[in-house]
């Protein structure tokens, strides 16, 4: 069987709409007998051809199993930084809640235990890490879990002491709707 057919075939086995997002790493567990120089040129090859989508450096969408377009983003966050501590806060929690008036279109802001930057996803839009000190045991009780994003996500109390902290700009944040949540 062609390296193309064979890649293809267990993506289609191992994509679920759980599953829809995979690294080079583990697109390149699937064929470990090709060179590094022809499994990069496979994964172009599949981009070109429209298999898979480049989502951003390192990371690619199986479209045909994906089933929830607005949640590419949060979903990749696990992907990009599986080992460190990520959870949404900042604008992004500020404005699901109405705090700010603002929404941001296709962007999200995660706090991360890694460095901070942005990362660039094309038309799903960008994430936006912010480098946090904080420890895990610092944040119990004010972070739950979001099982539609697989993510962790902060309280409004915590996303606005996450913007104090890190210098964000408040005028934004309509605060007789942020007292009623502190």
């Amino acid at each position: 069987m062609q390296p193309i057919r064979q890649l293809m075939h267990a993506i289609s086995q191992l994509a679920s709409p759980q599953a829809c997002l995979f690294t080079s790493s583990d697109l390149r567990s699937i064929l470990p007998d090709q060179s590094e120089a022809s499994f990069k040129t496979l994964l172009s090859r599949a981009v070109i051809e429209r298999h898979l989508t480049r989502l951003c450096r390192g990371l690619y969408l199986y479209e045909k199993a994906n089933t929830d377009q607005g949640l590419i983003l949060p979903h990749a966050v696990s992907k990009l930084r599986p080992l460190g501590l990520n959870y949404l806060s900042l604008e992004t929690v500020l404005s699901d809640a109405g705090v700010i008036s603002q929404i941001p279109i296709n962007r999200i802001t995660v706090m991360s235990s890694g460095r901070s930057g942005v990362i660039d996803c094309g038309p799903w839009g960008s994430i936006e890490f912010v480098k946090t000190r904080q420890r895990p045991a610092d944040l119990v009780g004010n972070l739950e879990y979001d099982p539609k994003a697989r993510l962790w996500r902060a309280s409004i109390a915590q996303a606005l002491r996450d913007m104090r902290a890190t210098h964000r700009n408040i005028d934004l944040i309509d605060w007789n709707v942020a007292h009623e949540f502190v």
